[in-house]
C-alpha cells in the first residue's frame, strides 16, 4: 500500500480561505487542493441549492423531446415507459410515471429480464414490451443511445422512440424523435444519471404544461437514490440533488421508500453510505436475480400495506443475492488461484458455465478492490452465450480497453470505469489473452500498487462533534467528491485490539492523553504492525442506545515511518 501524502498548500492562502468562507483550516487545504481556491466556490460547494439549478432547456433534445410528449398528453396517446433493471432505471420510470400521470397520460411501464432479454433495448425486450402496451411513443430511459436497429424497427411500426440516457454513444446514433443524453452532445451534464436526466425532463415538461398540485421537489429523493447508486460523480448539479434529496429521504412521501428504510433498518440522519450499502443493494436485488419488477412496483405503489410486504420481499431477495455473489466470488478466486500472478499480470478475466450474470458486477467489483486491477467476471449459459461485467482501476478505460477486443465480442458497453459485454464460451480464452495485454500496455507499475490519498493530518484529539459538523456540510460523499481521509501519528493502542465476527478489529487508538475508539471492517485477518502506528482513517457517525460519537473507522495502519 502506498501512501499518498497531501501535497502542500500555500498556509497563508488556507488561512484567509477559511476565514472569509467560516470554515475549518483543514476544510480549506482540501478544498484548495481540489481546486476551489475562492470563498465563492467553496461557500457554493458547501451549500448546494435548488435554486442554481440550470434551465433544463439547456439540454440538446429537450425542446423535441417535451413537445412530442405534450403531443402524446393531448391526444390521450399510450405511452410506454422502458427501462432497466438497475436503481437508476427503477427509479427514473417512477419519476418519469408520476409526472406523466400526473399530467393526465396513459402510461404503461416495461422492465426487461436480465436473464431472457438482457439489457437495454433488446429485439425480445421490445418485442415483448410491444405485444404487451402497443405505445404509440416509447421513451427509452436508461438506455437506446446504441439501439439503431431495434429503434429502426419501431419506427417501422409506427412507434415514435425518444431516449433519455446517460451511457458512451458509439458511431451512429439511433433515428429517434429526441435523443437527451449529455454524453452526446458533450455539454455541461455529463455527470447526470437517467434519473437526473429525467428530473431534467419533468422540470421542463412542467414548466411548459404545469400541474396544479404537483411538486416536483416529492421525487428529489428518487434522484438521490439513483445518483449515489449509479455511482457518477457527485460534482454540479448532482450535489445539489443528491443533497437535497437525503433531506427528502427523511420525510419521503412514498410508502414504499418508507418501507424499505424500515426493513433497512437505517435511522436519520441519511448520507450516501445509507443509500450505497442499505437501500440501493436492496432495490437491486430482484433485477439482479429475475426481474426488478417487486423494485419498480414498491417505488409506485401508494398502498403502505403493500409496500411494506414488497420492502420485505426485496430484503429476502438481497439476502438470496449475497449467497449467490459469494457463490461466485469463491469459484473466481478458486480460478485465480492458478492463473493470476500479481508480478505480471494487469487484468483479471474470469468466467464460469454456473456463474449468475445478476452478479457479476459486484464479483467483478470485489475482485478489483481485493487485487487492485481491472476485473471482468462472466457467466456463461448452457448456450455458450456469456454476459459480463467489468470493473476498472485508475488510469485503464474499460470501454477503450474493451474497444480493442471488439472483434471477439457479440456486443459491449459501459464507460471508462464500469462496463457490460456479451461474448461466446469459445472466445473466452482469445480475449483474456488479448485484453491483459492490452491492460498491461496502458497500465504502469506503480499504478498495479494500491494506493490511499490522504487529505489533512489531524489528531485524535479532533475526532469529535464538532469535526461531525465539518464533513456534513461536503456530503454527499462519492464519485469525484470522495470522504476525506486523515492521518495522525506516532499513535498507540489501549488494551489488546479485539476481533469482531471474525472478520473486524474493535481497537481503541491512543495519541498522547486523547483516545479514539476505532473499527477496522474486514481486516481481522491482517497481522497489526509494530508500533508505534500511523493511522490513515476516515470519520463517522456512530449512533448506539441512543448515544451519538465520532468514530474513527481505520482505512490503512502501518508502522510509523519517522
Amino acid at each position: 500500500m502506498r501512501w499518498s501524502l497531501p501535497p502542500p498548500v500555500d498556509s497563508t492562502r488556507a488561512a484567509e480561505l477559511a476565514a472569509e468562507a467560516g470554515i475549518a483550516p483543514w476544510v480549506a487545504e482540501v478544498m484548495l487542493r481540489r481546486g476551489m481556491g475562492a470563498a465563492a466556490d467553496a461557500r457554493k460547494f458547501l451549500s448546494p441549492l435548488l435554486r442554481t439549478l440550470g434551465d433544463p432547456f439547456l439540454m440538446p433534445g429537450m425542446d423535441a423531446a417535451v413537445a412530442r410528449i405534450i403531443a402524446a398528453l393531448e391526444a390521450k396517446e399510450r405511452i410506454a415507459l422502458y427501462g432497466d433493471y438497475d436503481v437508476d432505471g427503477v427509479t427514473s420510470l417512477t419519476i418519469l410515471a408520476r409526472v406523466l400521470r400526473a399530467s393526465g397520460g396513459e402510461v404503461t411501464t416495461f422492465l426487461p429480464h436480465r436473464v431472457d432479454e438482457g439489457y437495454g433495448l433488446s429485439a425480445d425486450g421490445v418485442a415483448r414490451c410491444v405485444a404487451i402496451h402497443a405505445p404509440r411513443l416509447l421513451i427509452a430511459v436508461d438506455c437506446g443511445t446504441t439501439s439503431v436497429a431495434e429503434i429502426t424497427g419501431l419506427r417501422e411500426q409506427g412507434i415514435d422512440t425518444i431516449v433519455l440516457d446517460h451511457h458512451e454513444p458509439k458511431d451512429a446514433l439511433p433515428p429517434v424523435v429526441a435523443l437527451v443524453n449529455p454524453k452526446v452532445s458533450g455539454e455541461e451534464f455529463r455527470y447526470l444519471c437517467s434519473a437526473g436526466i429525467a428530473f431534467k425532463v419533468s422540470h421542463a415538461l412542467l414548466k411548459r404544461r404545469p400541474v396544479a398540485g404537483f411538486d416536483l421537489k416529492s421525487v428529489l429523493d428518487l434522484v438521490a437514490l439513483a445518483t449515489v447508486a449509479d455511482i457518477v460523480p457527485l460534482v454540479g448539479e448532482n450535489r445539489a440533488l443528491v443533497r437535497a434529496g437525503l433531506e427528502r429521504l427523511e420525510q419521503t412521501s412514498w410508502p414504499g421508500l418508507r418501507a424499505l428504510i424500515e426493513v433497512a433498518a437505517i435511522k436519520p440522519p441519511f448520507d450516501s453510505g445509507h443509500i450505497g450499502f442499505a437501500l440501493g443493494p436492496r432495490l437491486n436485488a430482484s433485477g439482479r436475480l429475475a426481474s426488478a419488477e417487486a423494485s419498480l412496483e414498491l417505488l409506485l405503489t401508494d398502498h403502505p400495506a403493500r409496500a411494506t410486504i414488497l420492502a420485505k420481499l426485496l430484503d429476502q431477495q438481497n439476502r438470496e443475492r449475497r449467497e449467490v455473489e459469494n457463490d461466485v466470488c469463491v469459484k473466481a478466486e478458486a480460478q485465480l488461484h492458478n492463473r493470476f500472478t500479481p508480478e505480471t499480470d494487469a487484468a483479471i478475466v474470469v468466467g464460469g458455465s454456473d456463474w449468475h450474470p445478476g452478479v457479476v458486477g459486484i464479483v467483478a467489483s470485489r475482485l478489483q478492490r481485493k487485487h487492485h486491477r481491472p476485473a471482468i467476471v462472466i457467466g456463461f449459459d448452457t448456450t455458450g452465450i456469456g454476459k459480463g461485467s467489468g470493473r476498472s482501476i485508475e488510469g485503464l478505460s474499460l470501454i477503450a480497453t474493451l474497444g480493442q477486443c471488439a472483434d471477439l465480442m457479440e456486443k459491449f458497453g459501459g464507460h471508462e470505469m464500469a462496463a457490460g459485454l456479451t461474448i461466446r464460451q469459445e472466445m473466452f480464452d482469445e480475449f483474456r489473452a488479448r485484453f491483459g495485454t492490452a491492460a498491461r500496455a496502458v497500465l504502469t507499475p506503480e499504478q498495479l500498487i494500491p494506493h490511499i490519498q490522504l487529505d489533512a493530518e489531524i489528531s485524535l484529539s479532533a475526532v469529535n462533534f464538532k469535526l461531525l459538523e465539518q464533513l456534513a456540510a461536503m456530503q454527499p460523499f462519492g464519485t469525484d467528491n470522495r470522504q476525506p481521509v486523515f492521518y495522525a501519528r506516532k499513535v498507540m493502542h489501549v488494551g489488546e485490539p479485539r476481533i469482531m465476527k471474525e472478520r473486524h478489529y474493535s481497537i481503541t487508538l491512543r495519541q498522547g492523553r486523547a483516545d479514539a475508539r476505532a473499527v477496522w471492517w474486514g481486516a481481522a485477518e491482517s497481522p497489526l504492525p509494530p508500533l508505534p502506528w500511523d493511522v490513515a482513517f476516515t470519520v463517522s457517525r456512530n449512533e448506539w442506545n441512543g448515544n451519538v460519537s465520532a468514530q474513527v473507522e481505520i482505512k490503512a495502519l502501518r508502522t510509523s515511518v519517522d
